[in-house]
């Protein structure tokens, strides 16, 4: 047991020995591993160390790259400036070589350091020899060569100085330069050019003396152009003085024969024996024939005078011409002519220009081709040759089987006073004016006129105009009216200062029915409006003391009158109308007086209403006024049963509801408010068929209501706009006069 014992002792000795061996180790190996700490630790210590160095370097590597790079741009720059400042000096250098003006640069004492190749050639020496030599030695005056030098470095600079280089021949220089200087601002010396004016003084010369002969001949122009001015004034003042003594010959020729011609027309009215009447017709046809030249002289005054115009108007041409051709008619019948009318139906029915004019060329030909045909026929053709948006070109002949015309006359025959031969107008009549006035009347409108003629055969003339397209209407035509010797109740004043006229007019309106009073001029009939009420006036335009524009002038703006006036003239010109239209009349008519055109026109501007008569249960007396209406109550008389309540009714709302729809219906217009213009216009259009108010302002209103819907086609729509306002106006004066008729009539 105790050997066990032992054993065991011994056993645990020995494992505690192990035990103290095993702890040593472990103490030895924790202090390797403090220091394999410690060491590790110093590494990762260096380690972040290098890393840290190695992005120092890697930051001074890249800034190294950066001032690399910079220093190949910088160098770069510096080798293209330096090339470009080559480049730049030899570019001067080769503009100062290539010019021919001697050139030097000179330092402070005046000695010259560098030259071009025009200086060696003015001075006739090489480079070399120029170069470190006084710039004084190469010109004739030395003190004013060194003269230039210290004025140069003085003041900066100089300029046209004169002086003369020395090369043999003497060359004439002016200098001119300025000093250069250093980075520092000082100045080092100075640039030099000299501009040979040698030519320019041999030039100089050579003017003074031009110049002087030059006085002495503007002197004898000046006495040439004086001669040649009195000449020109001399013609100016002879043409002028036969212009108007034309023009003063025609009209005062018109005078008696606007007297004979009308004359002529109301006895061939009244019972006449065969021979009365056939040596009355003989008056009358010599009367018309006299008008005929008087016109061509007339005609010929303008186009001397430069006073030919031309209108552009919307007309309807078909009708205009058959209007026109209308008037040939008897004559045509009279020598048992043919007269066939060809129109292009493709033509637009209302076309822009001048019917006027357009008549007078037509009217010429037409004319020329009754007058030289004995038989067979005329055509009169108008044919569409073009058509686009904006326009339509005409082309219009007038042919006949007349005499024709020599072939060696016919490049003369527009020409003034000429006709085909010596014999026609002893045969014919005619002035030989009338082709002349329509080649001036084509021309200048743009077109071209043609003649084609055979002797025997005939004539053709054709002519070609071209005409602006339009959507507007054309203004109401006048229609010739049959006499109606119903209507007697129109008070006419004649404004006409010759006797003869004034009979004429009595004449034609005693025999038209209507009341009329005469006066000689128009202040006389200024004092008859503001004493007496009228229908119309027939307004001559020619009168002493206040003549008929300013009559009308001041009828419309002083006496605010709205009474037609219609314009009596011998020279239907477009001036003349222009004029009429502009003080406010509204029609003319020509003389010789057409009575049947006259009583037309006088009917379609007074527009009489009919007379109204109202009866009730208990009857209403009739009632009606003498002074031109705008109103027509037979509609509403008709509407209401002539019940006098409701009549008045109806009036007081059209009074109440229209003085603020034309209020607003300008103030729209004005503001350019559509919807509100529309607006007061739609509610006004009922009104007028109601209150028998003219059909033709219901169309200007619904013109003007198309306007504010669309904002379209706006020509003349203010102008559209004050007539309605006008309307309106008179509508509710003799609305109210009206009302207190039928308020104070007894029931």
């Amino acid at each position: 047991m105790a050997k066990i014992k032992k054993t065991v002792q011994d056993e645990l000795l020995d494992a505690q020995k192990e035990i103290i061996l095993q702890k040593e180790e472990n103490k030895r190996l924790a202090s390797e591993l403090l220091i394999a700490h410690k060491k590790l630790t110093f590494q990762d210590t260096e380690k972040d160390k290098r890393a840290a160095e190695l992005g120092v370097a890697n930051i001074e590597l890249a800034f190294q790259n950066k001032e690399k790079a910079k220093k190949e741009i910088t160098h770069k720059k510096l080798k293209a400036f330096s090339h470009s400042v080559k480049l730049t000096s030899q570019y001067a250098r080769s503009l100062i070589e290539a010019t021919l003006d001697p050139w030097v640069t000179l330092d402070l004492k005046g000695v010259i350091t560098d030259v071009n190749e025009a200086m060696v050639k003015a001075t006739d020496k090489v480079r070399e020899n120029l170069v470190g030599t006084k710039f004084t030695t190469y010109f004739v005056e030395v003190k004013k060569a060194a003269n230039v030098h210290r004025e140069i470095f003085s003041k900066g600079f100089i300029l046209n100085y004169p002086l003369t280089i020395i090369d043999g021949v003497l060359t004439d220089v002016l200098l001119s330069g300025s000093v250069y200087k250093d980075e520092d601002g000082k100045v080092i010396g100075a640039v030099v050019v000299a501009r040979d004016v040698t030519d320019l003084k041999k030039i100089e010369k050579e003017l003074i003396e031009a110049k002087v002969f030059a006085e002495l001949a503007t002197g004898i122009a000046q006495v040439a152009k004086s001669k040649a001015e009195t000449a020109r004034r001399i013609a100016e003042d002879a043409v002028k003085a036969k212009q108007q003594f034309l023009s003063n010959m025609s009209h005062e020729i018109r005078t008696p024969m606007n007297a004979i011609i009308g004359f002529t027309k109301v006895v061939l009215k009244t019972e006449l024996s065969a021979k009365q009447k056939e040596y009355l017709t003989a008056i009358k046809m010599s009367g018309d024939s006299l008008i005929v030249l008087i016109n061509d002289i007339l005609d010929l005054a303008k186009v001397d005078a430069g006073k030919m115009t031309f209108e552009q108007v919307p007309f309807k041409m078909a009708l205009s011409i058959s209007a026109m051709i209308h008037l040939f008619e008897t004559k045509i019948q009279e020598k048992n002519l043919v007269l066939i009318k060809e129109y292009d139906t493709n033509i637009p029915e209302i076309l822009v220009g001048d019917p006027v004019r357009l008549h007078q060329i037509i009217l010429n030909l037409v004319s020329n081709a009754v007058k030289f045909t004995s038989k067979g026929k005329i055509t009169v053709s108008a044919r569409l040759l073009d058509e686009d948006g904006e326009k339509a070109t005409v082309q219009f002949a007038v042919s006949d089987t007349g005499i024709g015309i020599p072939e060696s006359k016919i490049d003369k025959i527009f020409e003034n006073f000429q006709q085909a031969s010596s014999g026609t107008s002893r045969l014919y009549g005619g002035t030989g004016l009338g082709l002349a006035i329509v080649k001036q009347l084509v021309e200048p409108q743009g077109g071209s006129i043609n003649v084609k003629s055979k002797i025997d055969e005939g004539s053709t003339f054709s002519f070609i105009l071209s005409f602006q397209r339009t959507k507007e209407e054309t203004p109401v035509e006048t229609e010739l009216m049959e006499l109606d010797t119903d209507i007697r109740n129109i008070k006419v004043l004649v404004v006409e200062d010759i006797a003869l006229n004034q009979l004429l007019m009595k004449t034609l309106l005693d025999d038209f029915g209507f009341e009329r009073d005469i006066v000689s001029n128009g202040r006389i009939a200024i004092e008859k409006l503001k004493d007496k009420e009228y229908d119309i006036v027939l307004m001559d335009l020619q009168m002493p003391e206040m003549n008929g524009f300013e009559a009308t002038d001041y009828i419309r703006n002083k006496l605010n009158s709205k009474i037609p006036i219609i314009a009596l003239t011998a020279d239907v010109t477009t001036v003349d109308l222009e004029k009429c239209k502009a003080v406010g009349m509204n029609d003319y008519i020509a003389k010789p007086v057409d009575e049947r055109l006259l009583y037309s026109k006088i009917i379609t501007l007074v527009k009489k209403p009919v007379d109204a008569k109202i009866t009730g249960n208990k009857g209403i007396g009739s009632f009606q006024s003498n002074k031109v209406k705008c109103i027509d109550l037979a509609y509403l008389i008709h509407r209401t049963k002539s019940n006098p309540k409701l009549m008045m009714e109806m009036i007081s709302l059209y009074l109440e509801q229209t003085p603020p729809l034309v209020v607003t219906m300008k103030q729209s217009l004005l503001d350019k408010d559509w919807d509100s213009l529309y607006g007061a216009v739609h509610k006004m259009i009922p009104s007028f068929s109601i209150m028998g108010i003219n059909i033709d302002f219901e169309n200007m209103a619904k013109k003007v209501q198309e306007y504010a819907s669309t904002q379209q086609q706006a020509d003349g729509i203010p102008d559209l706009v004050r007539q309605l306002e006008n309307i309106c106006a008179q509508a509710c004066k003799e609305l109210e006069i009206e009302f207190d008729m039928i308020k104070n009539t007894p029931i």
